[in-house]
């Protein structure tokens, strides 16, 4: 019942940073001279991110990727929640569709961090969100290849999801880190 709490709150929470997103980047298409709520400082800036092509991939705005993946997980989220069994073939797609986003997501964590040379708030908590995402779906799934074998590495993934997670997105901020130092020293001086 905490895995379905968990999709709920991730896909909520994800769907409202894609919303978001999506409203700043309509603003910023209506008017050029639009400065985004999510512009912070020259790093820390969705508006110089939304305006690469890294942010319109298919020929649209990423967001609306987010929009349509989140719907999907906020709805399973309530199904679950409210303990409609779904089959496990759905729970192995929504896994499949996670793990897509989350390649998406890392793409664009390099984009971001080595091509762009900024942060988007709104975009660092969809990378949150899907990561945590991913390791929550994936426990759902592994869960009845546990009951059935005693298989030692799916129970060592098993156990040790969220610290794996926990290291995944260290890592991810030691990188951020790294890649904006001499911007991080300025602000500590």
């Amino acid at each position: 019942m905490l895995s379905a709490w968990w999709v709920l709150t991730a896909g909520m929470i994800g769907l409202f940073a894609s919303m978001t997103l999506t409203v700043e980047k309509i603003k910023i298409l209506l008017n050029p001279s639009y400065v985004p709520s999510c512009n912070v400082n020259p790093i820390v800036s969705c508006g110089s991110v939304m305006v690469t092509p890294q942010a319109s991939l298919l020929g649209f705005p990423n967001p609306l990727l987010g929009i349509v993946g989140f719907t999907v997980v906020v709805v399973t989220g309530v199904l679950a929640v409210s303990k409609v069994s779904l089959p496990q073939w759905y729970w192995v797609g929504l896994l499949i569709g996670t793990l897509v986003g989350a390649v998406f997501v890392h793409w664009l964590i390099f984009q971001s961090l080595y091509r762009i040379g900024a942060l988007c708030p709104y975009c660092m908590v969809v990378w949150v969100v899907t990561v945590a995402l991913l390791v929550v779906v994936f426990s759902i799934v592994l869960r009845p290849v546990l009951a059935g074998r005693d298989s030692a590495v799916p129970r060592v993934l098993f156990q040790w999801r969220w610290s794996i997670a926990t290291l995944w997105l260290t890592a991810v901020f030691l990188l951020i880190m790294v890649r904006f130092w001499n911007y991080w020293s300025t602000l500590l001086s």
